[in-house]
């Protein structure tokens, strides 16, 4: 009997105990630079490695009271990813711009410079994953061919 309480203590406590830690969240997305500074990703626009993003999350009620911040880096195609352990609850998180990687392209496209994500599981969501809006900067010169790219969007409108 006593060989059995100890099998089901090195066999299923641990089951238990694991259950008991939540998967962490997976945060995902990109930054880009606005090559035509129309506010907007358009088939000119280019995603930037490189860049430095920052998740922060504050209290709801006292939004001056920072809870949780981590940063992050993208990759060679513009896409960042984080793991992140911890429950916002009812806090308010953002995924904020730090710097970009590129000087011409370093102005933050105000509206698209965050992207507000969930980060509860009290809010019946499955995935662990959150995809964040993709974050903006604009180019300081707009590349020669965006009035033929935005002509398009004139010529869709048309029809």
């Amino acid at each position: 009997m006593a060989n059995l309480l100890v099998l089901v203590a090195f066999c299923i406590l641990p089951v238990i105990a694991s259950a008991a830690i939540p998967e962490p969240f997976t945060v995902t997305g990109k930054v880009y630079c606005d090559t035509c500074r129309v506010g907007y990703e358009t088939p000119a626009t280019t995603y930037l490695p490189g860049c430095i993003v920052k998740l922060v999350c504050k209290k709801r009620d006292n939004p001056d009271q920072i809870t949780f911040t981590k940063e992050a880096t993208t990759d060679s195609t513009g896409k960042y990813e984080m793991q992140v352990a911890y429950d916002a609850g009812d806090d308010i998180c953002e995924m904020e711009h730090v710097k970009s990687s590129d000087p011409t392209c370093a102005t933050p496209n105000a509206g698209r410079d965050h992207a507000r994500i969930c980060l509860t599981r009290n809010n019946g969501m499955v995935s662990n994953v959150r995809h964040a809006n993709n974050i903006g900067y604009f180019r300081d010169v707009p590349l020669a061919r965006c009035p033929q790219i935005l002509q398009r969007y004139q010529d869709a409108e048309s029809d």
